[in-house]
C-alpha cells in the first residue's frame, strides 16, 4: 500500500502545472531515451486532453510584406530581397469571405496576421471590424499584429478577440542573432499587455534556426515559467526562404523536433501545443510522432502567411489514417462532407501500394509536393 501511494504521489507531481522549471530539469527531459520521453509526454497529454482530438486553426495574412523588423527568418522583412510582393491591408469583406471558407473546411479558429511592427491608429478600426465579423461566424479569433501597448490590447479585447499571437521565437541568449530591431523584453511586455486585457495568449517559437539544444531548452523554460502558460504554444520548424539570412542553415534532425514538442507538452500540460510552420517539409510519419508526443493543434489550409502548408484534403486524409478528429464538434458535418473523397483517396492509395515494398527509411529523402489538379500529395526526390 505505501508503495502504491508513493507511485500515485509521483504521478500527481508529474502532472502538476508548474512555473518554476529549472534548466537542469528541462535538459534532463531532452536527454531521456526517445521512447521514454514520448511515453511520459503522451501520458501527460492523456491526463489533460482527448488524445485523438486536434484543434484546427486557419491563418490568413491580412497585410503582407515591407515589415520594418529584421527577423532573419522572415520573408516579409523589408530588410531582405525575397521577391515577395507588398500588399495593403485586406478589405474586411475579403477577410470574412476567407474565414467562411476556412470554417466550411473544418477550422474552428481564424487567425489574422499583419506584417507590422505594431498597429497604426488609422488601421485599428478595420482590424476591430474584422474581429467582430469573424466572431459573428461562430469562430474563435486570433491576431498577430506586432507589438501592442496597453490601449491597443484593451481595444482588441473589447472587440472580442479571443487570442493574441506573439512568439518569443528563441531563447534570450540566441535572440540577438536572429532579431535586432526589437528586444526580448519588448515581446514580454506585449504578452503582459495581452494578459492584462483579458485575452488568451498564443506564444511559442521557431526551431531549426541554427540554435543549439541549450537554446531550445531556454525557449521552453521562458514559456513554461511565464505567470500563466500560453493557452496555445506553436512550435514552428524553420521554413527556409531564399533571400533571408537563414536560407542556408542546416536542417534540424526531425527527432529533435519531436523531442521539442514532447518537452513542451510535459512543461505546459494544459496548453494546446500546435504544429505550425514547417509541416510542409514533414512526412506523415513525423507528424504522427508529434501527435503521439502531445501536439494537439495544427494550422489547416494551403498557406501560412507567405509559406506553403499541407492542403486541407491531405490533412483530412492523415486524420482519417490516424483516427484523429477535429476538436470542435460543430464541424463534424464538414468532415462528413469530405468522407467520400477521403475514402476514394484511401482506396486509390491502397491500390497504388498493393504489392509494393514500402521502405520507411526512404521517406526522409522525399519531399511532399501537392498536385495542383488533385490536391493530393505526390512524392519527388530532393
Amino acid at each position: 500500500m505505501p508503495a502504491t501511494a508513493s507511485t500515485a504521489q509521483s504521478l500527481q507531481a508529474e502532472m502538476a502545472v508548474r512555473h518554476d522549471w529549472k534548466r537542469s530539469e528541462i535538459e534532463a527531459l531532452f536527454a531521456l531515451p526517445f521512447n521514454d520521453l514520448l511515453f511520459q509526454a503522451a501520458s501527460i497529454h492523456r491526463a489533460h486532453f482527448d488524445p485523438n482530438a486536434v484543434q484546427v486553426s486557419t491563418l490568413l495574412s491580412i497585410k503582407t510584406g515591407a515589415c520594418p523588423e529584421d527577423c532573419k527568418y522572415c520573408s516579409q522583412s523589408g530588410h531582405y530581397n525575397t521577391e515577395l510582393e507588398k500588399e495593403k491591408l485586406l478589405e474586411v469583406a475579403r477577410v470574412v469571405e476567407e474565414a467562411k471558407a476556412a470554417r466550411d473546411k473544418g477550422a474552428s479558429r481564424f487567425c489574422m496576421g499583419a506584417a507590422w511592427r505594431s498597429p497604426r491608429d488609422r488601421d485599428m478600426p478595420y482590424v476591430l471590424d474584422m474581429i467582430r465579423q469573424v466572431k459573428g461566424l461562430g469562430m474563435e479569433t486570433c491576431m498577430t499584429l506586432g507589438m501592442l501597448d496597453k490601449g491597443q490590447a484593451d481595444a482588441l479585447a473589447d472587440a472580442g478577440l479571443d487570442y493574441y499571437n506573439h512568439n518569443l521565437d528563441t531563447s534570450p541568449e540566441y535572440y540577438g542573432k536572429v532579431i535586432t530591431t526589437r528586444t526580448y523584453n519588448d515581446r514580454l511586455s506585449t504578452l503582459s499587455n495581452v494578459r492584462d486585457a483579458g485575452m488568451k495568449v498564443c506564444c511559442g517559437g521557431i526551431v531549426g534556426m541554427g540554435e543549439e539544444r541549450d537554446d531550445r531548452v531556454g525557449l521552453l523554460q521562458q514559456l513554461a515559467n511565464l505567470p500563466h502558460h500560453p493557452e496555445s504554444v506553436p512550435i514552428n520548424m524553420l521554413v527556409k526562404i531564399e533571400g533571408t539570412p537563414l536560407a542556408d542553415v542546416d536542417d534540424l534532425d526531425p527527432f529533435e523536433f519531436v523531442r521539442t514538442v514532447a518537452v513542451a507538452r510535459i512543461l505546459m500540460p494544459e496548453s494546446y501545443v500546435r504544429l505550425s510552420a514547417g509541416r510542409q517539409e514533414m512526412n506523415d510519419e513525423a507528424q504522427a510522432l508529434c501527435f503521439m508526443a502531445g501536439a494537439n493543434s495544427i494550422f489547416y489550409g494551403e498557406r501560412l502567411l507567405t509559406t506553403d502548408n499541407p492542403e486541407a484534403n491531405h490533412d483530412q486524409l492523415l486524420f482519417k489514417r490516424l483516427g484523429i478528429h477535429p476538436l470542435d464538434p460543430r464541424h463534424e458535418a464538414s468532415d462528413e462532407a469530405h468522407e467520400e473523397a477521403i475514402k476514394a483517396q484511401v482506396a486509390e492509395q491502397e491500390a497504388e501500394e498493393a504489392g509494393l515494398f514500402y521502405n520507411a527509411m526512404d521517406k526522409r529523402s522525399a519531399k511532399h509536393v501537392l498536385d495542383k489538379d488533385t490536391g493530393r500529395p505526390a512524392t519527388t526526390e530532393h
